[in-house]
Formats: C-alpha cells, structure tokens, sequence
C-alpha cells in the first residue's frame, strides 16, 4: 500500500464520518450525459460519497479504492460492490464502465498509466469525470484560520499532488476529448464539531502527527473556538468544485 492509501486508511472512520456530501444534481448530470447506465465506476472510491448517489442512476456501482480500511468503514455497502484494487490496475474487462468517476483522488494517481487504464474500461460512448474541492469556506475570520493551518502549520506536509487540487486541477491534461460541467458546489450546515472532524481528515495532518506525535490542531483549535462562539452554532460551510470530465478521442 502506497503512503496516501496508508494515511487516509489511518483516518479512515473520521473520513467516512465528516468527509462533505456531493451534491444530488451533480450526479443527475453526470447521468444525463450516459448513452446507458449499466455500470459506473467510482475510482478511489473512499467511503462512497461518491458511490451511493450513483446508484439511483446506475444498475451497479463498483467502488474501488486501494484502502481496505477505507472500504470497512463505509459498511455497508448497499447496492454497491466494494473492489480493493489500485487506480493503474483495475479488475474490470475492457469497455464495461459507462462512467468513470473520481472524486477529490484524481491528484494522487494523475499518470499516463491511470489514463490508460480508465480509457480501456470504458464503454463506447462512456464518460470521465473527475472533481476536487480545496478550502473550505464558512467566513472571513474562520477561514483564515483554516488558511492558517493550511498553508503554514502543515507546509511541507502534503503529499505530493495536494498542488493540482490548489490549482482546481487546471494543471491536469488528460488525454480525452474535454466537455463542459456546469457548475456545482458542496453546501453544509456544520457545527464546530463538524469542522474540527473534518481538518482531522486531511492528509496532511496525520504526516504531521506522526512525525510531532501531537495533534497539529492543539494550538489552533482554542482559536478556532474563540472565533466560532456558541460550538453548537451553526454556519453554511461551501466548497466550489473543479472538474475535469471528458470522453476518449476516437
């Protein structure tokens, strides 16, 4: 297993829990844009935010991620079939997958060789769509804590491809005929409690816990306290998504 598989394996119950919900129209369009729905692929799959509103469109979901502790913590997988396989090494048959998707993953396995791989489970007429989503935002104040944390306490901490998600993945160029997306963005009404769980997902902060073997939020977390106020209070979190989505050339 790869280190992001390991660090995101290590937090995996934490991922499940506070990871931000897509949209539902995002999953209508991706739908709409599909001679046929079969089967769709949720590549990195994680603890299926993804894979489930697929399945109101699709006749199987596959969700595949290269962390088994990922796939255990999103039990159970209802309607899905859960695959722990790498992104480049994929156990489907050619041309099977009406839709390919991976979400907020794409940075970590950006290569020629995934490109490769997607394109030939695809089936005729099949779509890729990948999405990120950086920051979060919920006010000036708090975000500048979270920018804080961010780009100070954890520089130097982030896996390599965390920059293609700062960039909102303009600096990727698969190689498929490029199309459109509208625009789409996750919304949520967080508490504290909801914020603090979700920085605790980041990559990053693991690194940096097991290299300090502390918590990087234990300075930050007071702050972050002072300015939220009542902790059951609750603010609209937002994250804008990038997409690339594409077919391949014929």
């Amino acid at each position: 297993m790869g280190e992001v598989s390991q660090l995101f394996s290590a937090r995996a119950d934490g991922y499940a829990q506070f990871r931000p919900r897509y949209p539902a129209p995002l999953f209508d369009w991706l739908a709409a844009q599909c001679r046929t729905h079969r089967r769709a692929l949720d590549i990195a799959a994680g603890s299926g935010q993804a894979s489930r509103p697929l399945t109101r469109h699709f006749e199987q979901v596959l969700a595949c991620d290269a962390s088994e502790a990922q796939l255990r913590a999103a039990r159970p997988w209802t309607g899905m079939h859960p695959i722990a396989a790498d992104a480049e090494r994929l156990p489907l048959a050619a041309r099977s997958a009406d839709l390919v998707v991976v979400a907020q993953a794409l940075h970590w396995f950006a290569t020629p060789e995934f490109f490769a791989e997607a394109e030939r489970v695809m089936a005729p007429g099949g779509l890729f769509c990948a999405w990120c989503y950086s920051l979060v935002s919920l006010s000036p104040p708090i975000d500048a804590l979270v920018a804080e944390l961010h780009g100070v306490t954890l520089a130097g901490y982030w896996p390599e491809g965390r920059a293609s998600v700062d960039a909102g993945y303009r600096d990727l160029t698969p190689p498929f005929q490029r199309l459109p997306v509208p625009q789409f963005a996750i919304t949520a009404d967080w508490r504290l409690e909801h914020l603090l769980g979700y920085l605790r997902t980041w990559s990053a902060v693991e690194r940096w816990s097991r290299q300090h073997a502390r918590d990087p939020l234990a300075e930050l977390e007071p702050r972050l306290r002072a300015t939220w106020g009542d902790p059951e209070r609750l603010h609209q979190a937002r994250w804008p998504l990038h997409f690339i989505a594409g077919r391949p050339v014929p």
